[in-house]
């Protein structure tokens, strides 16, 4: 928000609207806020903890804010590295070219263990694999953004996205009158665009689509409803659905129904006990089959999740001019895998210094934060990288930017990241905005809602 002292003319008017609200009307605000949260049902659970498992994620009223030209910078290097990851994933479950060209190392691709054999030598509708892709990306200067990690099966968010621009514009319908800012209320329409684009081969008619949750223990279950509700399909979980002849149905209280799209938020493992895990009992017997055969699209596909393994990341940039013969827009945060030997004698060197993921670690679980770990920590955390070097990867710590937070004691600078989310099937669609997340406690740099992160409005002001 500031620069050099002054406000940055985005945030001008925010401002004003900031310092003209009393204590007192921000925490009514902040109460109204909440009671709205539950009301409508905006929860996620954590899992393994026990207590309230329809836990408030945490909303700041202070908006980020993005110019046009910044976001349209953003737009083209998310758009052209979604490009990039289909082209991968297209690539490595056919003919494997990046690999025989030698641009990545077959070991990292074809062992990993989100690679999934059942989808070799299937292309999907329209070369597509990743139908939403979800980029992680952080900023470390007025003009530096660095993408953090890719998303490329089940990102989630979307629902906050949504439901923190609506209640922002309910509370504030004056903010909204004074600023111009860039709607993102389309995103339903958007996705099931997207969803109708990739009908399957067999599919005469217009598609029927259905999102598949694994039911309402599930903790982005409230997402799942919310988006079949505002796209207008149906909700279904496994039992739900059947495979007969080479199609998918649907039960119905008037019957069986022809099933073309599945939007599924479920893991690949429990896709299909006859493919996948046996002991499934959230997914839907002999559904690979009829997926290969044209039946049904699954979006998105399965073995979408190799392209974005924290071990494939680093090669994102190569990719990039490999498949689409350009320069990456955006570029990775510089990343040492544990699994080579001078990165990992590095990493062991300088781990206070450093931030540890495991290779599929996702929700800031199994992660080291070296300048905030103890001494414990960082012990405990050598003896399980040299038990197991190749799960692990490292990065600098950046210095993220900080947007102003309402804080107990009035407005306090915190770490944020920013997750768009890129449809692509037919075309490539992005709303202006996504999820930024903050990181509510003082110094931290984890904004993941299980770590005890907030969610934050993000403005993209119109030209």
């Amino acid at each position: 928000m500031f620069d050099n002292g002054g406000v940055r003319s985005p945030y001008a008017r925010l401002e004003d609207w900031m310092r003209a609200m009393p204590d007192s009307l921000r925490s009514l605000k902040q109460a109204e806020a909440e009671a709205l949260f539950r009301r409508i049902g905006i929860t996620f659970a954590v899992y393994g903890e026990g207590g309230d498992p329809d836990r408030l994620i945490p909303f700041d009223m202070f908006p980020r804010v993005f110019t046009h030209h910044e976001w349209r910078r953003l737009e083209r290097g998310i758009r052209q590295r979604a490009r990039a990851l289909n082209a991968f994933l297209t690539d490595v479950y056919g003919r494997g070219e990046i690999v025989r060209a030698g641009r990545i190392p077959a070991r990292l691709v074809y062992c990993n263990e989100a690679f999934e054999r059942a989808a070799l030598g299937f292309v999907p509708p329209r070369g597509v694999f990743s139908h939403v892709v979800g980029i992680d990306l952080v900023r470390t200067g007025r003009d530096e953004f660095f993408v953090l990690e890719d998303n490329c099966r089940t990102p989630s968010g979307v629902s906050y996205m949504l439901e923190n621009r609506e209640i922002m514009m309910r509370m504030f319908p004056d903010l909204f009158r004074e600023n111009r800012i860039e709607p993102v209320d389309g995103y339903p329409a958007a996705l099931r665009r997207t969803l109708v684009s990739v009908a399957p081969a067999k599919c005469d008619r217009d598609p029927t689509i259905v999102i598949l949750t694994p039911g309402h223990f599930n903790s982005a279950y409230y997402e799942h409803s919310f988006l079949a509700d505002l796209m207008g399909v149906e909700l279904v979980e496994g039992q739900d659905l059947f495979v007969e002849g080479e199609y998918v149905w649907m039960r119905t209280t008037e019957g069986p129904r022809r099933v073309d799209v599945i939007y599924r938020r479920i893991d690949d493992a429990y896709l299909d006990p006859l493919c996948f895990r046996p002991d499934s009992m959230l997914g839907v017997p002999g559904l690979m089959d009829v997926y290969r055969s044209g039946g049904v699209t699954i979006a998105s596909a399965p073995g979408a999740g190799v392209a974005d393994d924290k071990a494939i990341y680093t090669f994102v940039p190569e990719m990039i001019r490999f498949y689409l013969g350009e320069e990456p827009i955006l570029q990775n945060v510089p990343t040492w895998q544990c699994g080579r030997g001078d990165d990992l004698k590095y990493v062991l060197e300088r781990l206070p210094e450093l931030v540890v993921k495991e290779v599929h670690g996702s929700g800031g679980y199994g992660m080291l934060v070296g300048p905030c770990a103890t001494s414990e920590q960082i012990e405990a955390f050598r003896q399980r990288i040299t038990a197991n070097p190749g799960n692990y990867i490292a990065q600098p710590t950046l210095a993220l930017s900080t947007c102003p937070t309402f804080v107990a004691d009035g407005i306090a600078p915190r770490h944020v990241d920013l997750r768009p989310y890129c449809l692509v099937g037919e075309r490539i669609e992005l709303m202006p905005g996504g999820l930024t997340r903050v990181a509510l406690t003082e110094g931290s740099l984890v904004v993941n809602s299980s770590q005890g992160g907030g969610v934050k409005d993000t403005w993209v002001l119109a030209e």
